[in-house]
């Protein structure tokens, strides 16, 4: 039995995981709550957040070239700023996983219900965890084109949608031959209908949106010539998804009034009717179960890589580093399917509650992580200089991000919908900083997790 990773993941590949992260249900179904709160002036709120999370990718792209290892950000957080900081990061990033698959599946559940209500929501909840997990079992390279597939269904949809508003606005298809034009983007209230405050308390929703596109790094472990794999993967992706939610929303909002979307479902239901499409509610339901399925997919991959890089630092039970013939870790595989079994027994309990309380709750393991790849990057940064890869304008660009992340959590505490992501995150730190020292983690750091290949 092998005890490595393989390097199967080509740029494809990893390209379309992160892309198959960002691009989901926030966007089909949940742009219109941050079209409501900004109005027009979201646009720039996704431009200014898109150019945010660019910086992130670029740390974690300039580290990844330089090391690219199964653990990412928790292994450069543990080699750049020490094994508390690194068994902090891997934690949290796992619990978000986990928490992000439970919604997920959930998810396929709630939407499942609109074809076959009468079926009790965790059945598919149940099944959806039982072959995303089977999915995950086999070599990384099938996972990987499962994934392109899964995300190319997103893609596909959003270009059409594009290309057919384009087409209403410019030709009128769909409007009696009238062209709509862009009006309707400054015709009612402004750029800024709810002045400047309104695309502020936008940022964080916005930002949460491409929550996922740091499975680039997670997936660096397994990527074939990373030194050309992953730039070409982080220069690429961020541009694709700026180009779809951008797109989208000025699609969507040059032939609906701002102030109207969000009271028919969702923005794209309602475009696709417009152009003809009698059956969009179908198709939508379709795409979204498919997005929900592929964010599915990317936890547990991400979830059981970061498990395994955990215990080759001696920081979770040694059992889960071992791999199959194929290189893919299948117990941490399953001991991520075990706990998201659990997301099974609280949408029997809770099926109207657990997607929003487990979205809100896990904003805080997203901030965390984000803000360790960029503090990581600065020691790595002092360590070795400019790389092959490097970050652009640093320190300064790693300034105003982190400085971007601290408003982001003062919002968190600021709404009383996502105020208890702060004290969950509080509660959860304080948790793993107990058991670190309980049991003697910190003291039982393995040979390997000093070692110069770290897994």
């Amino acid at each position: 039995m092998t005890q490595h990773l393989q390097r199967r993941l080509t740029s494809r590949l990893i390209t379309f995981m992160a892309l198959g992260m960002a691009i989901g249900a926030g966007l089909f179904l949940g742009s219109a709550s941050s079209i409501q709160l900004a109005g027009p002036s979201v646009i720039f709120a996704y431009l200014f957040g898109g150019l945010m999370i660019f910086i992130i990718m670029r740390a974690l792209g300039e580290m990844a070239v330089h090391d690219p290892v199964a653990g990412s950000f928790s292994s450069y957080a543990h080699r750049y700023l020490g094994p508390f900081a690194g068994y902090l990061t891997g934690w949290n990033y796992w619990l978000l996983m986990v928490g992000v698959g439970m919604a997920e599946s959930t998810a396929v559940g709630i939407y499942m219900k609109e074809w076959l209500p009468d079926l009790p929501q965790w059945i598919w909840v149940f099944g959806s965890a039982v072959a995303i997990g089977t999915l995950n079992l086999m070599a990384v390279r099938v996972y990987g084109e499962m994934e392109f597939w899964f995300t190319m269904i997103k893609v596909v949809t959003v270009v059409l949608m594009i290309l057919g508003g384009a087409a209403m606005i410019w030709f009128g298809w769909g409007n009696g031959g009238h062209p709509v034009g862009f009006s309707n983007l400054w015709s009612h209230g402004g750029w800024f209908p709810n002045g400047m405050h309104g695309m502020v308390l936008a940022l964080p929703i916005v930002v949460f949106a491409f929550g996922g596109i740091e499975t680039i790094g997670m997936a660096a472990g397994e990527a074939a010539h990373p030194e050309r794999n992953i730039p070409r993967a982080v220069n690429s992706v961020l541009w694709r998804i700026m180009i779809f939610y951008v797109g989208a929303l000025v699609v969507i909002m040059a032939i609906y009034p701002w102030d109207q979307l969000g009271t028919q479902g969702s923005p794209f239901v309602t475009t696709f009717a417009k152009l003809g499409i009698h059956q969009a509610a179908g198709v939508i339901n379709f795409v979204v179960i498919t997005a929900a399925l592929s964010g599915f997919n990317s936890t547990m991959f991400s979830g059981s890589r970061m498990l395994y890089s955990l215990s080759h630092k001696g920081q979770a039970p040694a059992v889960l580093g071992k791999v199959n013939e194929h290189g893919v870790p299948t117990r941490s595989v399953l001991a991520c399917l075990a706990c998201l079994i659990i997301g099974v027994l609280l949408n029997y309990l809770l099926p109207g509650r657990i997607f929003a309380v487990m979205m809100s709750v896990l904003s805080f393991n997203t901030v965390w992580t984000w803000s360790m790849v960029l503090i990581a990057h600065f020691s790595f940064r002092r360590r070795y200089g400019k790389t092959t890869f490097p970050l652009r304008v640093w320190p300064l660009s790693s300034a105003v991000c982190l400085a971007f992340l601290l408003f982001v959590v003062v919002m968190l505490g600021y709404s009383p919908d996502t105020r208890v992501a702060l004290y969950v995150g509080a509660a959860w730190v304080v948790l793993l900083s107990v058991a670190y020292l309980a049991f003697g983690i910190g003291r039982r750091m393995s040979v390997a997790a000093t070692d110069a290949s770290m897994v």
